[in-house]
């Protein structure tokens, strides 16, 4: 009889990205399976069960872009199991009524900000939980990429396991383009188009994860181009290169261009005038994706339009 306290978690095959690539394969696994304790990933690992190109490997193994994980089922008993919310939520079913396009192969949504893209590190549940909870029909649903939790825009789910192969290829590739909105402080430099600047993860003493610019970081590039100057802000629309946690956010403050309202990276004085024109959120859009279709092979462009809050922000703004 099973434990009711018991959840499993079904086979998982992953494709490692940029973000994890150089990454031990039991961090990797810490990661992926939360509230799964220590000791049953290492024994999952020993015997063989988490396969990596379909080979077998040790806990220190590390991870290539393109490897492919199969972590297999884990049953794991919790006192608390955290649960996918209700469909009837009023911050699920509103996800609903941001569905950009969907067929049987992909999902693209216009993300909120404010809600992370899948549970973990303290989060309960994200969009993808949210999706299942609404399309419990739907048998295969993983994101193909992330945004952050407070940057709004074009969010691209696969429907079917083929899917997510050929956009991770892309991914891979460089053959998908990522076009933001960031609203920065200060007059942008017209020849500040390209920024190339290693990031590095850091944990600092408080236990907080950022991002800074460190020689010893992964090479990283973002393109930029101004679509509109205000007093004492731009409008840019950057195009990331290279897929690395926090990039444009930190690439904009490496060059003296903070993103409004940005609590990590952002600047207080700049901060405060925008709040005081009530913007109370990150200013960071994933404005538009242009992907090749995975079923069709059509080159395939997703726009999202700006929240209200940050179209109304722009409009209290002076041009020049």
């Amino acid at each position: 009889m099973n434990n009711p306290e018991s959840i499993t978690r079904q086979v998982q095959l992953l494709t490692i990205d940029e973000d994890n690539a150089g990454q031990r394969i039991d961090n990797f696994l810490l990661s992926k399976l939360k509230g799964v304790p220590k000791s049953m990933i290492y024994r999952i690992v020993r015997k063989g069960e988490v396969r990596v190109n379909k080979k077998r490997i040790k806990p220190e193994f590390k991870l290539e872009i393109g490897d492919e994980v199969r972590i297999p089922p884990v049953r794991v008993s919790e006192e608390n199991p955290r649960q996918a919310p209700s469909a009837n939520l009023h911050r699920v079913s509103q996800l609903e009524a941001r569905i950009l396009f969907e067929d049987k192969h992909i999902l693209v949504l216009n993300k909120p900000a404010g809600i992370a893209v899948h549970g973990g590190s303290g989060v309960d549940y994200g969009v993808i939980e949210a999706l299942r909870s609404l399309r419990p029909q739907q048998k295969f649903l993983e994101l193909v990429h992330r945004l952050d939790k407070e940057t709004s825009g074009v969010l691209l789910v696969a429907k079917k396991r083929s899917a997510l192969r050929h956009l991770h290829d892309q991914l891979r590739n460089k053959q998908m383009q990522k076009d933001y909105l960031a609203l920065v402080r200060g007059e942008w430099q017209s020849h500040d188009r390209m920024v190339k600047a290693p990031l590095l993860k850091i944990t600092l003493p408080s236990g907080e994860r950022i991002v800074r610019v460190n020689s010893e970081g992964k090479p990283s590039e973002t393109h930029f181009r101004i679509m509109q100057r205000y007093e004492g802000a731009t409008l840019v629309k950057a195009s990331p290169v290279t897929g690395r946690t926090h990039q444009i956010r930190v690439h904009c403050q490496y060059v003296g261009h903070p993103i409004a309202c940005d609590e990590k990276y952002s600047e207080q004085k700049f901060d405060d005038s925008m709040r005081a024109l009530g913007l109370n959120r990150l200013f960071l859009h994933a404005a538009q994706l242009r992907f090749i279709h995975p079923e069709t092979e059509v080159t395939t462009e997703i726009q999202a339009p700006l929240d209200d809050e940050l179209q109304t922000l722009l409009n209290k703004l002076t041009r020049v």
